[in-house]
């Protein structure tokens, strides 16, 4: 059956869905159109609200930036290669590979979503150097694992809430992430996903004959550096000698250790940090982590270029009032049993137009918050329904999906067929859950 409904899904994504730069642009326009005729707000006010706000993810950007370029560094490094190899052994059919790249993301990005993205991909690229199994698909199985994000670790609304001093604090104090990402509910949640996602990524499996393969000799990462001269210049000896490597990865590595055994968890700059000092250490030489890197900043060029034209997108969403608005009329349809399912819907248009969960929570908490308090509805399910639907959205929104396409070398398009059909059945699976536990 789903392999039925991926069929014409991807056959009208890749005839339909533009390139994720065209499709930011078309978003623009979406809503700046429905923030004038909803908002009262005037074309020179919004052209003004969108430009304000254009740059404010140049911080994010470079974040993001980094979590493709040094998690390709790290994963094209040789002992890292030879482990995903060894990895991938354990898949000796297409259909246990698509299980397997599933599996792999999914605890991947219960983990840590940037280290989840990273991951997925490489490892999808790992697996279809050994199978002959449809690449997009492949890519896409990776990809959805992102999908439990936010009811895992690094789940930023959950964290936000259980930080002392965060910014409804005085609203609804500190809800413990024993309540939220740990709580019963959540867990089975969680457990579903990982049961139901790998099996319907394998349930559309194409036919061997409807397959799009890729060429494994277009998978390699990096060439390998070329070896030092007989008769080295200084230059070049320093480019190869692995002593200046390790003179500055070593203490990165100690850094690492002191801060977590301070307690400190995992964000995106450590996961950066992480990954970078790892990969120096792992290449041995700068040479060939260079020759990494120049590969590795082919993938970035979606990021760059798209990531300041979503920050506008927000700014519109959010200075209008045009995503309060959306919010507020979700919270009129609904009850104290109902709350979180309509939070998790709402959320998840949200999530189109405003594609970051600490922005989002920003948006939606002042309307959310004090409507469960009227309605008597449970605030930690609330506030997971808002949770598990900026996660659940991100199936279709290309924003997340760019460094992870960088480093695939694939476009939304390839991708998003599957994708839509992935969205219905964690849709119904965690709306469902949300609304009956």
């Amino acid at each position: 059956m789903l392999r039925a409904l991926s069929r014409p899904a991807t056959r009208l994504m890749e005839r339909w869905l533009p390139d994720a730069f065209i499709f930011v642009i078309i978003l623009t326009l979406v809503a700046a159109v429905a923030a004038i005729s909803s908002q009262d707000v005037t074309p020179a006010a919004l052209i003004g609200m969108w430009g304000d706000g254009f740059w404010s993810l140049l911080q994010f950007s470079m974040q993001m930036l980094l979590v493709l370029v040094t998690g390709f560094i790290l994963a094209s490094s040789p002992p890292v290669r030879r482990l995903l190899e060894w990895v991938a052994g354990f898949a000796t059919t297409r259909g246990s590979a698509i299980i397997l790249v599933s599996v792999v993301s999914l605890a991947a990005s219960w983990l840590n979503w940037g280290f989840g993205l990273v991951v997925g991909a490489i490892f999808a690229k790992e697996l279809a150097r050994k199978i002959r199994v449809d690449y997009r698909l492949l890519v896409a199985a990776a990809y959805s694992g992102f999908v439990i994000w936010h009811g895992g670790l690094s789940g930023s609304i959950p964290l936000t809430i259980a930080t002392e001093g965060h910014f409804t604090a005085d609203q609804i104090g500190v809800i413990p992430t024993s309540e939220t990402i740990f709580s019963y509910w959540n867990l089975i949640i969680v457990a579903l996903i990982v049961i139901v996602l790998p099996i319907a990524n394998r349930m559309m499996l194409p036919l061997e004959s409807e397959q799009v393969l890729v060429d494994p000799a277009l998978l390699n990462e990096a060439t390998a550096p070329k070896a030092r001269p007989e008769h080295a210049t200084p230059a070049e000896w320093l480019e190869n000698s692995p002593i200046l490597m390790w003179l500055i990865g070593v203490p990165g590595l100690v850094w690492l250790a002191t801060y977590f055994a301070a307690g400190g968890g995992l964000n995106l700059n450590v996961v950066n940090f992480m990954f970078l000092f790892l990969g120096i250490i792992c290449h041995g030489t700068a040479r060939s982590l260079l020759t990494a890197l120049d590969q590795a900043v082919r993938g970035g060029a979606g990021i760059v270029i798209q990531f300041p034209f979503y920050a506008g997108i927000m700014a519109i969403m959010t200075g209008s009032g045009l995503a309060a608005s959306m919010s507020e009329w979700f919270v009129s349809i609904s009850t104290a049993n109902s709350l979180p399912f309509w939070s998790f819907i709402s959320a998840g248009i949200v999530n189109i137009f405003v594609p970051s969960g600490g922005g989002q929570w920003a948006v939606q908490a002042p309307v959310m918050l004090p409507a469960a308090e009227a309605l008597g509805a449970d605030i930690p399910r609330v506030v997971m329904g808002i949770a598990w639907g900026d996660a659940w959205t991100n199936l279709l929104q290309p924003f997340w999906a760019l460094p992870m396409l960088g480093i695939a070398g694939l476009k939304p398009r390839d991708i998003m067929g599957f994708c839509v059909v992935l969205l219905l059945v964690t849709g119904v699976l965690i709306g469902g859950l949300l609304y009956l536990l």
